[in-house]
């Protein structure tokens, strides 16, 4: 979701633009409140937790294999959960009136990206184009 990667990347991703972010994350936050104000959605607390303490960490571990190192500590942590209290419960007053749930933060183990299927099954898509992309 384009509001958990603008809110990880004002946490602080070094060398990551933060203009950019801080943009994705208005606009993005702001149509957010919109949807919810006009679908009569009403924001709430989010529960389930979405990121728990353990999926953070996992998440930055993750992140920091792919060179991509996510600021940790305190700090960061009340900014993260700060940027998320500004959207979530707009996102999780949608998902529930449109009735699609929420995506969590890491996908399950064996999840397939969702771009390689359609409603009726597999795209048509291979192992050599994985190879072009580098994959």
């Amino acid at each position: 979701m384009i509001l958990d990667v603008a809110a990880l990347v004002l946490v602080g991703m070094d060398g990551a633009p933060t203009r950019p972010a801080r943009l994705a994350f208005a606009m993005a936050r702001h149509t957010a409140a919109d949807l919810s104000h006009i679908l009569g959605a009403r924001p709430r607390a989010v529960a389930p937790e979405r990121l728990s303490a353990a999926d953070l960490a996992h998440l930055r571990a993750v992140l920091a294999q792919a060179g991509v190192p996510l600021r940790q500590g305190p700090e960061a942590d009340r900014r993260l959960a700060h940027l998320r209290q500004m959207y979530e419960p707009y996102v999780s007053a949608l998902a529930d009136r449109l009735l699609m749930p929420l995506p969590p933060w890491l996908p399950p183990p064996g999840a397939t990206d969702v771009w390689t299927t359609t409603a009726w099954g597999l795209a048509a898509w291979s192992a050599e184009y994985d190879e072009l992309d580098g994959l």
